[in-house]
């Protein structure tokens, strides 16, 4: 035998409609809160200077991940980039690329860059050979939070071989899109490579 206040329909529920206000300022918090998501994960940066020429010119913008390498580690051939080790506070950040990793041996023989002993493969575009005065013979063994970082110009940049490796502490992060010029937008080629 069925119930007859089990059987009646249950009541429909009401929908009220929000003032226009209401929802100008919901609009308005959610964007602030979208913008503030993207701003931690990123940061942007202006290009000054020549040293990772021909990736990067003076006057490009790019769009720095922060998070990439809360996901993940550092790989070789990653364009990074990073607070100076000579001073932090007062310079501002860098942009290089990825050579050697925690552990690796870095060594400069003959203008020619080798990591652990075999001749670095580079796939991307090196702005000349490396002249006798900006590429001396060298060697820095990493330690377990230490990274070497060579800009695409070797002989116009200033770079681990002259302040030595960096630590994790100084990557702000891992270039991924450039956006200005407009004529230059596109994401950033990654080359990641084993020696």
């Amino acid at each position: 035998m069925l119930d007859s206040a089990a059987a009646a329909p249950l009541p429909r529920p009401r929908l009220r409609q929000r003032g226009f206000l209401h929802e100008i300022a919901e609009t308005i918090f959610l964007i602030a809160a979208i913008y503030a998501l993207v701003d931690l994960a990123s940061v942007r940066f202006y290009v000054d200077g020549p040293s990772m020429e021909p990736s990067f010119f003076t006057g490009q913008r790019i769009i720095v991940s922060r998070v990439s390498y809360l996901l993940g580690e550092p790989e070789r051939g990653d364009i990074i980039v990073f607070e100076s080790p000579d001073n932090p506070a007062a310079d501002p950040p860098l942009i290089k690329r990825l050579i050697g990793l925690p552990g690796d041996t870095v060594e400069i023989r003959q203008l020619e860059v080798y990591v652990n002993g075999v001749p670095l493969n580079e796939p991307y575009f090196v702005n000349g050979p490396c002249t006798a005065s900006n590429c001396p013979d060298g060697s820095w063994t990493l330690g377990p939070d230490e990274y070497f970082v060579m800009g695409d110009n070797r002989n116009r940049s200033r770079d681990s071989r002259r302040f030595g490796p960096i630590t994790r502490e100084h990557i702000i992060g891992e270039a991924l899109v450039r956006y200005w010029p407009p004529a230059d937008w596109g994401f950033v080629e990654h080359y990641r490579f084993t020696p």
